[in-house]
């Protein structure tokens, strides 16, 4: 199978995805190599916010607006476990650098910075992860399980979570509801 780096991209379920986990989600590659890829689904948020994060992890802030933002069902591995997506890159602990402009830290440097008013600018947090291993997700794309688009920090950051899949799929010039549940193939 040939292999491709849809790292920084978009994985947009479709309509006939057999997982109800993914069902209706967008996901964003943050890596992508021969030993598998890792995202996070950008467009589910569950009924936890920051407060009860950092209460849990022993931090307080007084930013009632970071307080208040809902954390994300990033997928289904390691639940227990927090990810920040986030724009700049900067400096922390424990950060994989998407691109020139997004990256994902899994360290609480971030969080504590993000606390005290630090921090950047742009974040979403997640609860959990996608991961497929080697050749998983190619093999899921060629059953029509997944389109792709070069992923877009604005569709991340500035779209309420309940938009974020259609405007993914505007990337690509389509309407998510026009996308049927089979596939043809040439």
């Amino acid at each position: 199978m040939q292999t491709i780096d849809l790292t920084g991209h978009f994985l947009i379920a479709m309509p006939g995805m057999a997982d109800s986990r993914f069902v209706r989600t967008l996901t964003y590659i943050c890596k992508h190599d021969e030993d598998g890829a890792l995202g996070l689904i950008v467009n589910r948020p569950i009924d936890m916010r920051m407060s009860e994060l950092f209460a849990q992890i022993g931090v307080e802030t007084s930013d009632d607006e970071l307080a208040e933002r809902p954390l994300y069902f990033g997928g289904p591995v390691e639940t227990g476990r927090g990810f920040v997506l986030h724009a700049p890159v900067g400096d922390w602990q424990s950060t994989l650098a998407v691109g020139n402009d997004i990256a994902l830290t899994t360290s609480r440097d971030i969080l504590d910075a993000l606390a005290a008013g630090g921090g950047p600018q742009r974040i979403m947090v997640a609860l959990g992860y996608a991961g497929w291993t080697a050749g998983q997700l190619e093999e899921e794309i060629t059953q029509n399980a997944w389109l792709t688009v070069q992923g877009n920090a604005q569709v991340i950051f500035d779209l309420p979570a309940e938009d974020r899949l259609t405007a993914a799929t505007h990337l690509l010039g389509v309407d998510y509801a026009s996308l049927s549940e089979s596939a043809g193939h040439a």
